[in-house]
């Protein structure tokens, strides 16, 4: 790592943990230098690299912090890297919005899908109904539906952005989804509804599905987190154990 990265990195990370507050002036050019034993020109481009993040403004005299809700999107990504796993409050509003774009996407597909297409769409859906699928065969299902859902609707925005979302967030999330659990039985009827909307075309009925299902996909998320906290609780009074 460069010393600009390691400056901007370190500067990121002290801004989103609250040591710097919206409107504070960050250490001036001098004082980062000889923190990190840095040139004045690696410090300059470690605040071109705040300022491309949307966390920081640089002016004549100094650079003050921004609010993180005037940051660009790039900021998901250091702001999943706090912790050793996801905040469940950064999740679930990363869910929220996930969710959202999946309504948009679905809605769009099927208002515009022809009678083959639509076809199509039910062959993905008769998988995840089917009672020998499971677990780790119903995600894979239900990943590659919405995958085609997605992609149907030519919403290039919509697509662009909930790529960027899911190939920040699911790298990260490994941790949790060892803890996650799906309740089968719901998944599998949800399908059958989701077929039947599909076969006509009721944009109402597919609506209510995939709300559903959303909520459903939070509480295994909170169970996960959940459960992921119970064992590392468990682990840290085993390691106190053992040194004791």
């Amino acid at each position: 790592m460069g010393k600009h990265d390691l400056i901007a990195d370190t500067l990121t990370q002290d801004i989103l943990r609250g040591q710097y507050r919206p409107g504070e002036r960050l250490p001036s050019e001098r004082d980062l230098a000889a923190r990190f034993d840095a040139n004045r020109g690696a410090v300059r481009e470690a605040m071109k690299k705040l300022e491309h993040l949307g966390i920081a403004s640089v002016q004549p005299g100094g650079a003050r912090v921004v609010p993180l809700n005037e940051a660009s999107l790039d900021i998901i990504e250091p702001l999943l890297d706090i912790g050793d796993v996801p905040s469940r409050e950064l999740m679930d509003d990363i869910s929220q919005v996930m969710n959202g774009l999946v309504q948009v996407a679905v809605e769009t597909t099927v208002a515009q899908a022809t009678e083959e297409r639509l076809r199509e769409l039910r062959a993905m859906v008769a998988p995840l109904y089917a009672d020998d699928l499971d677990h780790e065969q119903l995600t894979t299902a239900w990943h590659t539906l919405l995958h085609a859902m997605m992609t149907g609707s030519n919403n290039l925005v919509c697509q662009l952005i909930a790529r960027r979302l899911f190939f920040s967030f699911a790298p990260k999330m490994q941790p949790i989804i060892e803890h996650v659990t799906v309740d089968t039985e719901a998944t599998r009827e949800y399908a059958r509804r989701l077929d039947a909307a599909l076969a006509d075309r009721d944009l109402a009925a597919v609506r209510e599905v995939f709300a559903a299902y959303a909520m459903l996909n939070r509480e295994s998320v909170t169970r996960a987190y959940a459960s992921f906290e119970a064992a590392q609780q468990q682990g840290r009074e085993m390691a106190q154990g053992t040194a004791g």
